[in-house]
């Protein structure tokens, strides 16, 4: 069975790069491109992988990714952050709300694939 990845994303090209990338690599990818009901694609989908951007309409990365780590059957599901904003305080914040990987944009395809082996083996 093949491994799948939510990526909330709002930039077209940036959805189109890490979605041939992954699939490529046999990874199933759905796609979500705002913030405002992130937590419900992810409820329904369900994926062993979130790839999430810090800025998005609705609502940041930060608090999606909050409200993740305060539901019990999320507490552990691996959040790749893949965002512009690499300040140091932006790093920790994710880092004090539990991301499992923080990467900053622009980004190699190969780290990103590399990532997402490492977060889902």
């Amino acid at each position: 069975m093949s491994k799948t990845v939510l990526l909330i994303e709002d930039e077209p090209n940036i959805i189109e790069a890490i979605s041939f990338i992954l699939s490529r690599d046999g990874w199933t990818v759905a796609t979500h491109s705002n913030g405002h009901d992130a937590n419900d694609a992810i409820l329904r989908r369900k994926p062993d992988l979130v790839i999430l951007d810090v800025m998005l309409p609705g609502k940041s990365g930060f608090d999606i990714l909050r409200d993740l780590r305060q539901d019990a059957q999320f507490q552990d599901l691996p959040v790749l952050i893949l965002t512009a904003r690499g300040q140091t305080k932006d790093r920790e914040l994710a880092q004090s709300l539990g991301v499992s990987r923080f990467m900053t944009k622009p980004f190699s395809n190969a780290d990103v694939l590399a990532a997402a082996n490492d977060l889902v083996p």
